[in-house]
């Protein structure tokens, strides 16, 4: 620093690195300036070529199809119904991904910790294989694989009631004759989920809160099925067609079997390193106590593994639903892909990329919010938090 230089307390720094009120509001008002001056042009530009700035687009009919939808659609919807389309399919292969890659993921993170070299090498294999490939390159293959099924009239039944085509896959679904009868196993299970979850202010033992909520559950499934208001639709075999049953096609298929993989590779990375967190000290005292392995491991382990898996696991539940918008590469109607088209279409392009931020950014919060009320409950007090 030579001579001249301002010493780091100086008046001059402190003005030059923007902490006067003054510099501080002609930095603001320049971003704004900034800001205005893009939108203005871009404003300019579309009007150039008869695009008007807005949302107004989303009460316009689409004139396109939608493969696969979980609510009602057609041709003349409007693309609000269309962008919600999208969403509900980008939330269900989401949902789904992150309960199957966290059962995955557990019982491969489990496997590496085997004693038996053959089971633990094989899992780290597998591990090495999907880390160290792309993600896309993973939902070719899996894309690929599924659309190399023999035809419906020639489909693999691994299991009884169960076919893989390269229409899709067909598993058996519940199927409720009435809004009533769905209605009322929706609030079963949802008063079973209440009861375990608030069963210590409730002060029932989690034996006792779990044995209610299943024979709850069972009476409640039982009076449907024997009132004809629920039935399980196997699907089957019909000359060249399989009838029946629930269908998920084959991007669907693909997207969530890629999406489960991929995730699974690193929960099973988490839930190992959690595990292995544990000091050895904890399994010999409970051996000490008699404890059989499993008793230890659910009783002693697990409990202060979670507290270092719980906050991992919060990024790949993000990672796996921001992971589901590569879908648009293999043809599955996301969100990411029926915004696309509707930018192509409309050619509301900033509009569309604004609804898809938004509507991610709240899907992150939300998964956050909810992995973080879970965390901070189990997470240890008294350590300067």
């Amino acid at each position: 620093m030579g001579p001249d230089a301002p010493a780091p307390g100086s008046p001059l720094l402190k003005n030059l690195l923007g902490e006067r009120p003054l510099t501080q509001i002609f930095l603001f008002v320049g971003v704004l300036a900034a800001f205005g001056f893009l939108g203005q042009t871009m404003a300019t530009n579309m009007g150039r070529v008869g695009i008007t700035p807005g949302f107004a687009f989303l009460a316009r009919p689409t004139n396109f199809e939608i493969g696969g939808t979980l609510i009602a659609y057609s041709s003349q919807s409007s693309f609000a119904r269309a962008i919600l389309v999208g969403l509900l399919n980008t939330l269900l292969v989401s949902a789904i991904g992150c309960i199957l890659a966290t059962v995955l993921g557990v019982a491969l993170g489990l496997a590496r910790l085997s004693d038996n070299p053959l089971l633990s090498g094989s899992v780290r294999a597998y591990v090495e294989l999907i880390r160290n490939t792309p993600l896309l390159l993973q939902l070719f293959f899996w894309s690929a694989t599924f659309h190399a099924l023999p035809a419906a009239r020639k489909a693999f039944e691994p299991v009884a009631g169960v076919y893989l085509s390269n229409r899709g896959i067909y598993i058996p679904a519940l199927r409720f004759e009435s809004g009533l009868a769905a209605a009322v196993a929706l609030a079963s299970l949802a008063i079973a989920l209440l009861l375990l979850w608030r069963r210590k202010r409730i002060g029932l033992a989690a034996p006792t809160a779990s044995a209610v909520s299943v024979i709850g559950l069972v009476v409640v499934i039982s009076a449907l099925a024997a009132t004809g208001g629920m039935r399980v639709e196997i699907p089957a075999l019909k000359g060249f067609n399989i009838t029946g049953g629930l269908s998920l096609t084959p991007e669907f298929a693909a997207l969530l079997v890629g999406l489960v993989a991929n995730a699974a590779a690193l929960i099973s990375e988490i839930v190992r390193s959690g595990i292995q967190s544990v000091p050895r000290g904890q399994w010999e005292a409970g051996r000490a106590l008699g404890l059989h392995r499993g008793l230890i491991f659910a009783k002693i382990v697990l409990p202060q593994a979670l507290r270092v898996i719980t906050p991992l696991m919060t990024s790949s539940y993000l990672s796996l639903t921001k992971n589901s918008s590569l879908a648009v590469a293999i043809g599955y109607p996301d969100l990411v892909s029926i915004l696309n088209t509707a930018a192509n279409q409309t050619g509301q392009a900033l509009e569309t990329i604004l609804i898809m931020a938004s509507v991610y950014l709240t899907i992150s919060f939300a998964v956050s919010f909810a992995i973080n009320r879970y965390n901070k409950r189990y997470a240890l007090k008294g350590l300067g938090r």
